[in-house]
């Protein structure tokens, strides 16, 4: 019940964004991505750890607390000008969201804007995002 209640609220306050895609981030975004872009009946862009796609690729780097890490996607997974939403299960310091935006405007993509379940707004990773709408199903402190 709270699974699909989570679901339909990302679907309530996202349906009538014009979502073309959504971009899921490894790995438990992936659970709440593509549960949402079934129910939005778009196409979902797996962003993932390096290595783990079968196809032409390409990534970015980011910083993490304790080094640097990466994402791909396929190269193909967004056309430019694609309305994408980007969804995770947490926003702690933004670091991996910020490179997924990153990463998506190297394909020319319309980031509409990000959707998490849960926000630790303490971290302040909303400053990482820039100037993109973000919103947060729970919010602590």
């Amino acid at each position: 019940k709270g699974f699909s209640d989570t679901i339909d609220l990302l679907a309530e306050r996202w349906g009538s964004a014009g979502v073309e895609r959504i971009a899921a981030l490894e790995s438990r975004g992936f659970i709440f991505g593509c549960a949402l872009a079934y129910k939005l009946g778009v196409g979902t862009a797996l962003l993932r750890k390096p290595g783990k796609l079968p196809s032409e690729t390409i990534h970015v780097e980011y910083s993490l607390e304790y080094g640097t890490d990466r994402i791909e996607m396929h190269t193909d997974a967004v056309t430019p000008g694609m309305k994408v939403l980007v969804v995770d299960d947490l926003l702690a310091t933004g670091g991996t969201a910020g490179a997924a935006i990153r990463l998506l405007n190297q394909r020319d993509a319309h980031i509409i804007g990000c959707a998490f379940v849960i926000e630790l707004a303490f971290l302040n990773g909303r400053q990482a995002l820039g100037d993109v709408t973000v919103d947060s199903l729970i919010t602590y402190g």
